[in-house]
């Protein structure tokens, strides 16, 4: 049989992304699969029904769910989207899979093989599937973005015949890929910009950029290309360092977050008391608590005269291209097991088994099962 892929318009609030574009439409087609998506899924990334030809338009979601053996998302389906599914279906995604055991239990119940693409093993074979990565260049470029657009200072030198302006001050914090594209968004932009990341090798990624690197004498290099948690020493002599750098900065982009677990606070209250009158902290871990002591996520919050920025959906403000990127992600993973119209997956593939959150009515990540408790 012929594989069904649908995909759905994103109900999450502030949610325009879509998991299927037209140009990923043709090269799911062309491997023979068969496509589904709901009227107007596309529309609030700019991407119009009739731009995807040769694609069935269905009228609702339930009627994009009838039939179909693999469901393409953006973001974590609800319950009643789940209860919509076909049983046995394969969906993959940004399932958030550390958030909620009772979704992962809905899955179960309707024995869908479940894939989320934030347990993508950091390996050079899956770059080019991995979301967190382009989705995090979307957030870095945001952040850049607001930082200037909140600034009381331009960022770039400029001469002007009433005198010099001198540059802003920018530190950047975290240099993952969120973090690295803030700091090349910041420097096109013209501003001075300070990096600083527990991970030694992220030196020579920031001054690549042209930033210059913040060194508190810590490094925090963990496995997997992620960074690990900090002892209590490690903190101090890091607060220590740091302090003197968000003191001195018009602006701070904090961008450092652990997968699975609360964003690590770097920015204390004693630090935004130092900070220049007026300056802007920039929250991107807001989602998962922020760096900053004072974040309320999605808020706008105000202490000393520092203002603190805690937006979210960061990728979702410019969903054509992060939809585009993110369908690419997908199709990536996916092309390889799909041949003659058929979905085969190895199961043994290192790709696929870390990936695989949820198989046969039963939870199977290891990691998952840990944080959540799930037996």
């Amino acid at each position: 049989m012929t594989i069904k892929i649908t995909t759905v318009r994103e109900l999450a609030p502030g949610e325009h992304r879509v998991a299927l574009v037209p140009e990923t439409a043709k090269k799911f087609a062309a491997l023979g699969a068969t496509l589904c998506i709901e009227q107007s899924a596309g529309t609030d990334s700019h991407f119009l029904d009739g731009d995807y030809e040769g694609v069935t338009l269905a009228d609702g979601m339930p009627n994009a769910y009838a039939g179909a053996h693999l469901i393409l998302r953006v973001t974590p389906p609800s319950a009643a989207e789940i209860s919509a599914m076909p049983e046995g279906a394969v969906l993959i995604g940004m399932l958030k899979p550390y958030e909620s055991a009772e979704r992962l239990a809905a899955l179960n119940a309707r024995k869908i093989t479940a894939f989320s693409l934030e347990l993508l093993p950091r390996i050079s074979r899956a770059q080019s599937m991995d979301a967190l990565s382009s989705q995090g260049a979307c957030a870095g470029y945001q952040c850049g973005l607001i930082a200037a657009a909140r600034c009381t200072k331009f960022f770039p030198m400029l001469t002007t015949a009433a005198g010099t302006i001198r540059p802003a001050r920018v530190l950047v914090i975290g240099a993952g890929v969120a973090g690295l594209q803030a700091i090349a968004t910041c420097k096109r932009l013209g501003a001075m910009v300070e990096a600083y990341d527990v991970r030694a090798a992220a030196r020579e990624q920031i001054e690549s950029l042209g930033a210059k690197f913040v060194d508190t004498g810590v490094s925090a290099d963990g496995s997997g290309g992620y960074a690990r948690e900090l002892s209590a020493e490690e903190k101090a002599q890091q607060a220590e360092k740091l302090a003197k750098a968000v003191a001195g900065a018009d602006v701070v982009i904090s961008t450092a977050a652990i997968p699975g677990k609360k964003a690590p606070i770097i920015i204390t209250r004693e630090m935004i008391a130092r900070m220049k009158y007026g300056a802007i902290i920039v929250d991107m871990a807001a989602e998962s608590g922020g760096n900053c002591e004072l974040t309320q996520p999605g808020e706008h919050v105000v202490a000393n005269d520092v203002h603190i920025h805690g937006p979210l959906n960061l990728p979702s403000r410019m969903p054509t291209h992060a939809s585009e990127l993110y369908a690419k992600n997908l199709y990536n993973f996916l092309s390889p097991w799909i041949k003659d119209g058929q979905l085969v997956f190895d199961w043994e593939d290192d790709v696929v088994a870390g990936t695989l959150l949820c198989k046969d009515g039963v939870t199977v990540h290891a990691t998952v099962k840990q944080v959540l408790g799930v037996a």
